[in-house]
């Protein structure tokens, strides 16, 4: 049995403070090929989550915040936002699904933010995530603006095209 306490959540927010992307990850399945994908994932503000999409085959996916506050954005093809969804683990809003194959991202907008993720399996790195190749690869000098731009966005929002 594999509990999440707050100290585990705690810890998990540690490592994510000092890693370089500002994540850090807690898998709770027990194999990759588990058919069900689940897993804590500790992100603090300013880390960068490139927008892309589980297409291969189309996944959904599911986010519950257990503490802090993130925003989740769901986008068209051309990189417009569709949908902003603001989860808070002290608000009314605690979880969102999103349809398979959508493209979306998120960011954290508070320190010690932690999500429970869980989608379907087998996980399978090559083709887990297709990247929008609109958006700056993780690393690129433009990935702080971006995170400023995914917290401002609103329904409408072109975040494709130029420089953010």
């Amino acid at each position: 049995m594999k509990l999440v306490t707050t100290t585990v959540m705690e810890a998990l927010t540690r490592q994510a403070a000092t890693a370089a992307r500002g994540r850090a990850n807690l898998n709770l399945h027990p194999q990759l090929d588990d058919p069900v994908q689940r897993f804590l994932n500790a992100i603090e503000p300013g880390s960068y989550v490139r927008p892309h999409r589980h297409s291969t085959p189309p996944r959904w996916e599911m986010f519950v915040v257990l503490s802090g506050a993130a925003v989740i954005l769901l986008l068209d093809d051309a990189g417009i936002v569709i949908e902003r969804v603001e989860l808070d683990a002290a608000a009314p809003v605690r979880a969102v699904e999103i349809p398979a194959g959508a493209w979306h991202t998120v960011a954290a907008r508070v320190s010690g933010t932690v999500l429970f993720e869980f989608k379907p399996g087998p996980y399978a790195a090559p083709a887990d995530k297709d990247f929008a190749v609109w958006a700056p690869a993780e690393g690129d000098a433009a990935c702080a603006r971006w995170v400023e731009r995914f917290l401002a966005a609103v329904p409408g929002t072109p975040l494709a095209g130029g420089t953010p």
